[in-house]
């Protein structure tokens, strides 16, 4: 019965009208309370339409996680009509036909040693997409189709992408598509919350049901008894029901029953109507539904069959158990209409009202019962298993819960699914606790897992925090195998060359070391990772050790011939590429070596990894041509694979950009919109003094003049680690020569890292200013190989301009005319590559002499 909702119906069918008129596809989103009449609506815009001829299919969400990733999706095209032509096939728990190459930064992959199974995960979600939007777009170009999710508020991260995916993504569906989603507005998780966010921009057509009007409330309630109401009745029945449709209908099926007095006598609330329902049901029905609620909304028969057997109901016979289903569809509390002949829960109200009515030790008792059948029946479907097991209760539930929560989590990360394997993982850590195995291998594994999963979507302060509690963990267990393997667990791509956790880096090198020292020949791979992850631990460090490590590293991975390893240790090698300045080309190098390994192997982070060292690298050497290029590979990959801290870096890059182009006030507006951004990215060692110094090159890179004074500096800035290079320039702005003298003589070296050129620059300025030739001589020398670079650009941020600029200056200091003179010719040719007027402008300024 439809009810009270036709002027909702009337704009669904002329939005659907629309559709067919534009041959363009368009999304409708309705929300509302549970049992608002939200399926309802779109059930009657579905028969509608089939009457009109447009092909029509409904995805239901899973209400936990035992279904496959984006469930719904495999549904719809399921049901999709037998006629449709032939299209690709729908894999939502593998990896699906190839996707399309795109074209430029982007090399073609190949598949993997296995091709059932994707390396990197990232890349199984993407070929879903593509399937999934080929298959929808073949279908609408034969007839009109209307898509029904229903129920987004329980969708899983899949799901979600996969619907935006649809409308939003760079490769949206075509044709005559009705896109329709249902979802509680009082349940908004924060996974749809970004979901609609990113559909914002496509401009659905919302509709927000709340309470029905008295006279339909009225309609609807004399519709379910087959007869009118007196107006006092209908009055009590709304404000009963605040026009809820459920509650509604609810309190009408009590009405007919029992007569006009059981309305008064109904407590506030549906779950008392549920339970005054059900105290009408003969007691095998009630059982069989408290037992189908440990289930889930879907109640899979053969597992309700399990559940009465191992519940100890010897006396409920099959032809017993089936009366009693037939029992509870006749009184509408479950349907049979799914397709795989499950029975539902007409209402998740009603499952949850079963469910919240079971005591705590029989709802473990009935979780328990299933697990075991589950692992009997259907042992992969770890992610079901984790969750029965999971709401089980004793240690040996526990263990397993922790066993199968682990296995669905390396799923998901291998299903690109970092989200949902955080989640699990979590599970995980939480099970091993509760089963007194706090100290055990797989419980380190766990929280290796947990942290290496945050660490990719971006929660990187509580990555760190899971990744020093295992080491911890592993220190006190004093077993050297099993600490190697914790150190190299945290394969996580990185790209700046700065820790973000200096006091946890030595404790890793540390215990690094040791490890190495005591690995037994013939582990090749494992000794590759822990150099790696050694030399990752020591970027920016003045010594020889990380390199020598990065370059052992290398040489194991390619004898061993695995590409993963062999993109962990090449981004080990970028990190120690820094041993004198002017080494931009060969970071290019690396970086194209990178996109070329990760994009064959299908490891999408490290070929994001290898664009994000494209762009540091070729805005260096002031081409912006191809940097531009990474940066926009970068982003897509991010895009399409939901990898949050990617913008953070490339909105610095644009901040460059803006700044190179001579939009002064564009650049500093981005950078500190980034800056207050990334304040919460967990990434200190990055975000600390990178502001200030990036509005410093603001102003020495061509602004801010004359260059015979020190530059104007940003006012109370943290300048944080690099406060030691900027203290002189401060000293001399206050009129302190001496002092700044002094803190110019005393500057420690340089960190080997992506600012090694930005931080000489501002010596050497420091040192013209005082006219200290010492310091002019030693920095000179040390900037000489970065002549052709732009000082600072290799950071991917911000750019001080030309060196041979500050070159020219420093030459003419020394007396060395004619030096003086090539270096501003090389600074004018720099400059005009980069091709931004400011950058010109540094380069005449800073080529003259600029001593006090």
């Amino acid at each position: 019965m439809f009810v009270g909702r036709e002027a909702e119906l009337t704009r669904l069918v002329e939005a659907a009208d629309e559709v067919v008129r534009r041959r363009e596809p368009a999304l409708v989103l309705i929300s509302g309370d549970a049992g608002a009449g939200k399926t309802a609506l779109a059930e009657a815009l579905t028969a509608t339409l089939a009457t009109d001829g447009w092909a029509t299919a409904w995805g239901r969400i899973p209400e936990y996680d035992g279904a496959p990733p984006g469930w719904p999706w495999r549904q719809i095209t399921d049901a999709l009509p037998p006629g449709a032509p032939t299209a690709p096939a729908v894999h939502p728990t593998g990896p699906g036909p190839e996707p399309e190459r795109q074209p430029a930064a982007e090399p073609e992959r190949q598949p993997g040693p296995d091709p059932g199974l994707v390396a990197d995960p990232a890349v199984a979600r993407f070929r879903l997409r593509r399937a999934v939007v080929g298959r929808l777009s073949t279908v609408a170009g034969h007839q009109p189709a209307l898509l029904v999710v229903d129920d987004l508020h329980r969708a899983d991260p899949d799901t979600l992408d996969l619907l935006t995916a649809l409308l939003a993504e760079p490769e949206p569906v075509t044709g005559p598509v009705l896109l329709v989603g249902t979802y509680r507005a009082t349940e908004i998780t924060p996974e749809l919350t970004v979901a609609l966010a990113r559909l914002a921009r496509t401009e659905p057509l919302r509709i927000y049901l709340g309470g029905l009007a008295e006279p339909a409330t009225g309609a609807l309630a004399g519709a379910v008894i087959g007869r009118g109401l007196d107006p006092a009745t209908v009055r009590l029945v709304q404000w009963r029901s605040g026009g809820n449709p459920f509650f509604v209908r609810e309190l009408a099926r009590l009405l007919a029953a029992e007569g006009a007095a059981a309305l008064e006598t109904v407590p506030a609330g549906v779950r008392d109507v549920i339970r005054h329902r059900l105290g009408r049901l003969s007691e095998p029905a009630r059982t069989v539904l408290r037992w189908a609620a440990v289930l889930g909304r879907d109640v899979d028969p053969e597992l309700l069959a399990a559940l009465a057997a191992g519940a100890g109901a010897e006396e409920l016979t099959e032809a017993l158990l089936l009366d009693a289903l037939d029992e509870a569809v006749r009184a509408g509390f479950l349907t049979g209409e799914e397709a795989d002949g499950r029975l539902r829960f007409s209402h998740v109200l009603v499952r949850d009202t079963l469910y919240a009515d079971l005591s705590t030790p029989r709802r473990a008792r009935w979780h328990t019962v299933v697990a075991e059948t589950l692992e009997q029946l259907r042992p992969d479907d770890v992610a079901a298993l984790a969750h029965h097991y999971g709401r089980a209760t004793g240690r040996a539930a526990a263990v397993r819960a922790a066993y199968h929560a682990g296995a669905a989590a390396a799923r998901a990360e291998r299903r690109t699914r970092p989200h949902e394997a955080a989640r699990l993982w979590r599970d995980a850590v939480a099970a091993y606790d509760r089963s007194g195995q706090g100290a055990a291998p797989g419980r380190l594994a766990a929280t290796m897992g947990l942290g290496r999963t945050l660490a990719v979507t971006g929660r990187l302060t509580e990555a760190r925090r899971h990744r020093a509690e295992a080491i911890a963990l592993a220190e006190r267990l004093d077993d050297a195998a099993l600490t190697a393997e914790v150190l190299a667990a945290f394969e996580v791509p990185a790209s700046w060359t700065r820790n973000d956790d200096e006091r946890l880096s030595a404790r890793i090198v540390r215990l690094a070391e040791r490890a190495l020292g005591t690995l037994p020949d013939g582990y090749v791979a494992q000794r590759s990772r822990l150099l790696s992850t050694l030399a990752l631990e020591l970027r920016g460090t003045t010594g020889d050790r990380g390199r020598r490590a990065a370059y052992q590293a290398e040489e194991s991975a390619r004898r061993a011939g695995d590409p993963e390893l062999l993109a962990f240790a090449l981004n080990a090698r970028f990190m120690h590429s820094f041993a004198r300045t002017g080494l931009a080309a060969d970071r290019a190098a690396i970086g194209a070596e990178l996109v070329e390994v990760a994009a064959r192997h299908g490891l999408v982070t490290f070929e994001v990894l290898g664009h994000l060292v494209g762009v540091q690298a070729y805005a260096a050497l002031a081409d912006f041509g191809p940097a531009d290029a990474h940066a926009a590979a970068a982003d897509r990959l991010a895009a399409r694979y939901d990898l949050p801290l990617v913008g953070v870096l490339t909105r610095w890059y644009g901040g460059l950009r803006l700044a190179v182009a001579g939009r002064v006030g564009e650049a500093e507006a981005t950078y500190r919109a980034v800056a207050a951004a990334q304040a919460t990215s967990g990434m200190p060692g990055m975000s600390r003094g990178l502001l200030p110094l990036a509005l410093l090159s603001l102003r020495l890179s061509g602004h801010d003049l004359p260059q015979d004074r020190p530059p104007t500096l940003p006012e109370d800035a943290d300048w944080g680690p690099e406060e030691p290079w900027v203290r002189p320039l401060l000293l001399l702005a206050a009129g302190r020569r001496t002092e700044a003298a002094d803190a110019l003589r005393s500057l420690p070296e340089s960190p080997h890292d992506l600012l090694r050129e930005a931080r000489l620059v501002l010596a050497l300025r420091t040192a013209l200013t005082l006219d200290d030739h010492v310091v002019l001589r030693r920095v000179h020398t040390e900037l000489l190989p970065a002549v052709d670079e732009l000082a600072g650009a290799g950071s991917g941020v911000f750019s001080f301009g030309p060196v041979a600029g500050y070159l020219a200056g420093s030459a003419a200091a020394l007396g060395r005319p004619e030096e003086a003179a090539e270096h501003r010719r090389t600074a004018a040719t720099v400059a005009a590559r980069a091709g931004g007027s400011n950058q010109r402008r540094s380069a005449q300024a800073d080529s003259g002499d600029q001593r006090r």
